[in-house]
């Protein structure tokens, strides 16, 4: 089931909170849990026995692991660390990688091994990640393992995180499944951010999806459109993905959660490494924490430093698909950080514009070799932004599109950057600026909301970029 959908958006969440609100606060994580339940179970209802038997595994090693700490076992608690760990990366790697895996193996020794054709689970990569975090919490004695299965339950399963994050760490919410309060503003909170990471997705992200699909689409590519392409992309994957966050934080907020920021503007940084500062910031410091600070972080010898950067930056990479593209599009970046990080950093703090300039060809390019689905593909389509192997400058086709999408894209890159919410904080200053604001913003967000469900019945399924990761 999809946020930007017409049964998600009229049926299950109106009935979800009529009966999440109705109910005493006892039976609120009940509530909750069976919903996310449901939700999840509605797309993907083979694999729901998956992710719950992955949720007994974990909330099992950390009692375990608790257990042992306790009565002064030695070893013990690092012997279920690891095999829940284990369990959860071997899995992960079953579903995900394994085809990845035979069909190199087949490339490299020349075998015919049959494809597994695995179906991969909806949401895999997060919930895993979440289960891994809170067991490897439990052993480091941040958090401490819940007797009661139904909190990590509700932690791992929450629908309006499950599919696509953020990645949310279990002490960040502990104190809120336990007990939560629920406030008007807090629900107008959750309703306006949701609203707009709703229309970010549908109004946005979709459109100028519809310039990316027309290109792959396209028979002749001429210079304009492989630039129009690659501009389209990096702004409809940042739509896409930072709207479905901002829907996750809305609809954590109107079951009383307060889910931590996954996007920071990324696209006005000065550097590669101020970008994903800023860009699935969650992922970041997943990795950060539970890969590159244990692995001794930068507070090692150079060589070792290097190894860190470049092992964590090539998981990024795997992370997100069992693809070349996706190793090399990790290891790519990792590249920019380690210069940014031993000469070129203190320079791009003097270049002011070029080092915006800088960041955003950087980060396009990088986008086409993600969005590719061949190493070929990406180099022809990098090729293009430089004439390379296409059909002149411009073209009817490439003209027409930017006439027709032109608007979009103007919208598109000012929402992209801090000054629309800058603008709308600056109108609803003073006495009178908040009373205007409290009058005029329940029928914005009304008409925006009626303009995304007009979109929503003339369109087609509109899946989110990240649910194939």
């Amino acid at each position: 089931m999809l946020f930007s959908s017409i049964s998600f958006l009229y049926y299950f969440l109106p009935i979800v909170l009529l009966i999440y609100y109705l109910s005493p606060a006892a039976l609120k994580n009940m509530v909750l849990l069976l919903a996310s339940l449901v939700f999840y179970g509605w797309g993907e209802g083979r694999y729901l026995w998956f992710m719950l038997s992955l949720i007994f595994v974990g909330y099992g090693a950390a009692c375990l692991i608790q257990y042992s700490r306790e009565k002064g076992r030695k070893g013990w608690d690092r012997l279920f660390l690891f095999l829940a760990l284990g369990t959860n990366i071997v899995l992960l790697g079953y579903f995900k990688y394994a085809d990845f895996f035979i069909g190199n193996v087949n490339s490299l020794a020349g075998m015919e091994l049959k494809l597994l054709g695995i179906a991969l689970p909806l949401g895999i990569s997060f919930y895993t990640f979440q289960l891994m975090s809170y067991v490897v919490d439990v052993y480091r004695g941040q958090v401490r393992a819940r007797k009661n299965p139904l909190f990590v339950a509700v932690y791992v399963t929450m629908f309006p995180q499950l599919v696509a994050g953020p990645i949310v760490r279990y002490e960040d919410l502990e104190m809120q499944l336990e007990k939560r309060t629920h406030s008007a503003i807090g629900i107008a909170s959750g309703i306006r951010r949701f609203i707009l990471g709703l229309a970010k997705k549908v109004l946005l992200a979709n459109a100028l999806g519809e310039v990316c699909a027309a290109f792959g689409q396209a028979g002749k590519r001429d210079m304009l459109f492989c630039w129009m392409y690659a501009i389209f992309f990096m702004l409809q994957i940042y739509f896409d993905f930072s709207g479905y966050s901002d829907m996750a934080i809305g609809l954590g907020k109107l079951f009383g959660f307060t889910f931590k920021e996954n996007f920071y503007y990324p696209y006005v940084a000065k550097s590669i490494t101020d970008f994903w500062r800023r860009w699935h910031i969650s992922l970041g410091s997943w990795f950060r924490d539970y890969v590159y600070i244990p692995l001794g972080g930068n507070r090692v010898p150079l060589r070792r430093w290097l190894l860190n950067l470049f092992l964590v930056w090539f998981l990024t990479g795997f992370w997100h698909g069992a693809s070349w593209n996706f190793i090399l599009w990790g290891l790519y970046f990792a590249c920019f950080l380690v210069a940014e990080k031993l000469w070129l950093g203190d320079r791009l703090k003097k270049w002011g514009l070029f080092s915006h300039l800088y960041v955003l060809f950087a980060v396009m390019v990088g986008f086409l070799l993600f969005d590719a689905d061949t190493l070929a593909e990406a180099g022809n389509n990098i090729g293009g932004l430089f004439g390379g192997g296409q059909e002149g400058l411009t073209s009817t086709e490439s003209l027409y599109y930017l006439r027709s999408y032109g608007s979009t894209l103007v919208i598109a890159l000012l929402g992209a950057t801090p000054i629309p919410k800058a603008v709308w904080d600056r109108l609803g200053e003073g006495l009178l600026g908040k009373k205007i604001f409290a009058i005029m913003e329940p029928p914005v967000l009304a008409t925006l909301l009626l303009l995304v469900t007009a979109c929503l019945v003339d369109g087609s399924f509109n899946p989110f970029l990240y649910f194939r990761f």
